[in-house]
C-alpha cells in the first residue's frame, strides 16, 4: 500500500523567518487611563500596546505572565484583497501575506492556554489559504469550525458577479481535547418557537420529530408498535425508519404525556414535546445571521458615534460578544493583534474580560485610546453596553515598543543603546535568557528568575573575581546565577553556581537588530534563487503556479 502523502502549501519565501528580538514595553502613561475607583473584579492592567504586531508578540512570547496563558485570541488581519483602506494597507502581494500571517500565527499559538482557541476572520479571497496555513501551525486535528458571519442585511448590487454577503471565521483550539466550548444563552427570538396550543399546565413548548434515522435491520430494538390513543390503532415507525427512543423510554413520555398527536390528535406519526421550562443553553451553530450579531452597517454606526474619522473596516460588539460568551468566561484573558478601533478591547472590558491589544497604526490613539476612555468612563452607551450590565470601570497600561537593545557606534562596533538604563537592561536581558523580570529589594543580584533556585543578574559593571566570588558565596550551594556583564576577571579557581556571559557579545547573533517594521512592503519579496531562474519554463510554472504558490507533496 502507498505510503500516505502529507499536503503543505507552499510559497516564495516560505523557508525565511524573520530573527525577531525580543524587546521589552515602556509605558506612556499619558495616553494609559483607569477609573477614578475601584470595584470588586475590575482589571487595571489590560494593556494597549502600540507598534509593529510582530514585534509585539515576540515581546509577548518572552513574558511568562503572558506567553501560554490567553483564552482566546480574535484577529481581523488584511483581507488582502487588494483595496485601499485608509488606516491600513490591505493589498500585500500573496506570498507576503502567506508569509506574515504563517509567522504571527506560530507566536500566537505559543500565547494560548492550553484550553484556549484561536478565531480569524477573513473573506473568501484568502480563506482556504489561510485554513492550510492554520492546519499546519495548530494541527489539523484542532479546527473547530468555519463560522459564517452573514455581514450583509441587503445585497451590493454593483457587484460584478456575486454579492458578497458573508465573511468566515476560522476557529482552531490549541488542543481540541483540552477545549471546552460556553453555550449560548436563550434569546427572545429563539423562546418565540414555544407556544401553548392545548393549554399544557407545564407552559409553553415546541415539538421535535419522533423517529430516528436508522432502519430496522440496524437497530431492532427502535423498531415496535406503539398505540395512537384516539383510533387504538397500532401504529409503526415509516418505512426505513424507526422510533427515536426505546420501548422502556417511550413507556414513560407516553406516561408524562409527552407525546403530541396533533391539533385533533389523529395525526398517524406522534412528535415529542419540550418545554421551555427545561430548555438550557444553546449550542453554537455556524451560520451567525446579521440580526442576531450585528452586521457592516451596524458597526459602521457604532464607530460614527465614536469618532468624526470612523474606522474603516470595524466589527460589531455584537459579534465579539458572541465569540467571547462562546470561547471565555469573566476574568480570562483576551488578545487582539490587529486591533484596528478596538472593538475587542471595547467588548472584552464591558463583559469583565482582562485584555491587551496590539496596534501599529496611529490609530491606537486616534482611535483606540479615546473609544476606551468612554468604556472605562461609564460614557460609551452603544454596542454591547445595556446588554452587559455595564457601568464603567477598570483601567489599561499603554505601551510602546522599545528601540532595539543594541546600535552600532562611530566605528561600527555593537553596543547597548545609549537610551537603555539600567533597569530597561536588565529587563531586556531577562527577556533574551528566558528569565521573569523581577527585581528583587533585599538582593541587589537579583533581577529575575527561571524557577524557584535560578536567578540572574546585570550590569554594565566589569566584575573583578573577589566580586564575583562574594556573589558566589551569597547564592549558596542550592541556587545558580546567570550573570551578564560587560568584562569580568576569571581565574582558574571555579565558582559552580554563576554562569558568566558578556553584553553585548552574548547576545549578538541571537536576532536581527534595529528592525522597527515586519509590516512587509511589496519590496520586502524575496528574490527567486539562480538555480530556480535555469529551469526549464515548464518547470517553472509547475513549481511557481499563477501566483507564487503550490500544492506540494511533503515527505
Amino acid at each position: 500500500m502507498a505510503a500516505k502523502t502529507k499536503l503543505e502549501l507552499t510559497w516564495i519565501g516560505k523557508d525565511i523567518r524573520p530573527r525577531l528580538e525580543p524587546r521589552i514595553l515602556i509605558e506612556e502613561p499619558e495616553f494609559s487611563y483607569h477609573a477614578k475607583a475601584r470595584r470588586e473584579g475590575d482589571s487595571f492592567e489590560n494593556l494597549l500596546i502600540h507598534g509593529d504586531n510582530l514585534l509585539a508578540l515576540k515581546a509577548l512570547e518572552t513574558d511568562p505572565a503572558v506567553r501560554g496563558k490567553v483564552k482566546c485570541i480574535f484577529i481581523d488581519p488584511p483581507y488582502n484583497t487588494g483595496s485601499a483602506f485608509e488606516h491600513y494597507d490591505d493589498g500585500l502581494e500573496h506570498s507576503l501575506w502567506l508569509g506574515m500571517m504563517r509567522d504571527r500565527l506560530e507566536i500566537l499559538r505559543n500565547l494560548l492556554s492550553d484550553d484556549g482557541s484561536i478565531w480569524i476572520t477573513i473573506d473568501d479571497n484568502e480563506a482556504h489559504y489561510l485554513k492550510i496555513i492554520c492546519d499546519e501551525v495548530f494541527g489539523r486535528g484542532n479546527f473547530v469550525s468555519n463560522v459564517i458571519w452573514a455581514k450583509r442585511t441587503s445585497p451590493a448590487n454593483d457587484a460584478k458577479y456575486f454579492s458578497t454577503d458573508h465573511d468566515n471565521i476560522l476557529v482552531f483550539a490549541k488542543s481540541l481535547a483540552d477545549w471546552k466550548l460556553n453555550r449560548l444563552s436563550r434569546t427572545e427570538k429563539q423562546n418565540t418557537f414555544y407556544k401553548n396550543p392545548d393549554n399544557d399546565s407545564r407552559g409553553p413548548w415546541n415539538s421535535v420529530t419522533y423517529t430516528g434515522n436508522k432502519n430496522r435491520n440496524e437497530r431492532p430494538n427502535l423498531y415496535y408498535a406503539i398505540k395512537q390513543p384516539n383510533t387504538g390503532e397500532d401504529i409503526f415507525p415509516p418505512d426505513g425508519l424507526t422510533w427515536r427512543y426505546g420501548v422502556e423510554t417511550h413507556n414513560a413520555n407516553e406516561a408524562d404525556k409527552r407525546l403530541y398527536w396533533g391539533k385533533d390528535g389523529n395525526s398517524r406519526i406522534p412528535r415529542m414535546k419540550m418545554f421551555l421550562s427545561d430548555a438550557g443553553l444553546v449550542v453554537p451553530r455556524s451560520i451567525w445571521p446579521s440580526d442576531e450579531v450585528g452586521s457592516t452597517q451596524v458597526s459602521m454606526n457604532e464607530q460614527k458615534a465614536l469618532s468624526k474619522n470612523p474606522f474603516a473596516t470595524p466589527k460589531p460588539e455584537l459579534l465579539l460578544a458572541r465569540i467571547l460568551e462562546i470561547a471565555t468566561n469573566p476574568g480570562e484573558l483576551v488578545l487582539d493583534s490587529f486591533a484596528g478601533s478596538g472593538t475587542t478591547g471595547a467588548v472584552a472590558h464591558k463583559m469583565g474580560r482582562r485584555w491587551i491589544m496590539v496596534e501599529l497604526g496611529e490609530h491606537a490613539k486616534t482611535h483606540i485610546v479615546p473609544r476606551m476612555q468612554k468604556v472605562i468612563d461609564g460614557t460609551d452607551k452603544g454596542g454591547v453596553t445595556e446588554a452587559a450590565g455595564w457601568k464603567g470601570g477598570g483601567g489599561y497600561r499603554f505601551c510602546r515598543l522599545a528601540p532595539s537593545l543594541l546600535e552600532k557606534d562611530a566605528w561600527g562596533n555593537w553596543v547597548i543603546r545609549k537610551e537603555y538604563n539600567p533597569a530597561m537592561l536588565a529587563e531586556a536581558m531577562c527577556k533574551h535568557f528566558n528569565y521573569a523580570y523581577a527585581p528583587s529589594t533585599e538582593h541587589y543580584w537579583m533581577h529575575g528568575s527561571s524557577s524557584e533556585t535560578s536567578f540572574i543578574y546585570v550590569t554594565t559593571s566589569s566584575l573583578t573575581f573577589e566580586q564575583l566570588r562574594a556573589i558566589s558565596d551569597e547564592v549558596g550551594e542550592n541556587r545558580s546565577l546567570l550573570i551578564c556583564c560587560t568584562a569580568y576577571e576569571a581565574k582558574g579557581e571555579s565558582l559552580p553556581n554563576l554562569t558568566l556571559r558578556k553584553i553585548p557579545g552574548a547576545v549578538l547573533d541571537r536576532c536581527e537588530w534595529g528592525k522597527d517594521d515586519y509590516s512587509l512592503k511589496i519590496s520586502a519579496l524575496p528574490m527567486m534563487a539562480d538555480e530556480e531562474e535555469d529551469e526549464a519554463p515548464a518547470a517553472k510554472k509547475t513549481k511557481a503556479g499563477a501566483d507564487g504558490d503550490l500544492f506540494d507533496d511533503g515527505e
